[in-house]
């Protein structure tokens, strides 16, 4: 039943890039490369999967071209730093567990709630200055969900259970936020995106009671 889902997924996914390309639907195809990528960017997320990184990383790179052409300079360049986190942590994810396993689910420790919270404040203040010195199109909001984003990817990166919540309060600013700039099949993206993170949320919380139910066998066994 997996394989057929899969292989589903990908035929439609051909079709639609096809159907773009052949302008049988009226859609950017840069957009649509984005699309389709970030949708299979997801999915392999939720499903802890280590191929999310790589094609997450080709997905930045089609969304960095997108939201140069819309002047979103600061989501233009959160892409890049996407890129950079994306290689960071495909490694991670491969190595950064005990004696350089893969990476377990985890949950989150109040030093870095507290680090991340500090953070989120002091970035976001003055990068909104500097979007709106620059004439960006939503200055404050293009500075909150740009740092916010850093946030849950860094989480991510580290396989920490929280990215999901931050994520959800991303993609509903954003699906908003792409929407005014008419970027409907992006905003329609997010959406999708904030769907797949309530089953990231289901997911991840399965893979973590696993690895506590483990970590608490090889306790008793000690």
């Amino acid at each position: 039943m997996k394989k057929l889902l899969y292989t589903l997924a990908l035929i439609l996914s051909v079709l639609l890039l096809l159907s773009t390309w052949q302008h049988w639907i009226d859609f950017d195809l840069v957009e649509m490369f984005g699309f389709v990528s970030g949708g299979w960017t997801v999915w392999l997320t939720v499903k802890e999967n280590i191929w999310n990184w790589p094609i997450g990383i080709i997905n930045s790179i089609f969304f960095l071209v997108l939201f140069l052409h819309s002047r979103l300079f600061a989501d233009s360049g959160l892409q890049i730093i996407y890129i950079i986190l994306g290689f960071l942590g495909w490694y991670w994810w491969l190595y950064g567990g005990e004696k350089k396993t893969q990476l377990k689910v985890e949950r989150i420790n109040a030093k870095t709630i507290v680090a991340l919270s500090i953070i989120t404040v002091i970035c976001t203040w003055p990068m909104t200055i500097y979007l709106r010195h620059i004439n960006d199109v939503a200055p404050f909001w293009d500075a909150l969900t740009t740092v916010l984003s850093l946030v849950a990817q860094y989480l991510l990166t580290k396989k920490i259970m929280e990215n999901w919540p931050v994520w959800i309060s991303v993609d509903v600013i954003y699906v908003a936020l792409y929407g005014y700039k008419n970027l409907y099949l992006t905003a329609f993206l997010y959406f999708i995106f904030l769907c797949m993170c309530f089953r990231g949320v289901f997911e991840w919380r399965l893979a973590l009671k696993k690895t506590l139910t483990v970590n608490h066998e090889r306790y008793v066994q000690i």
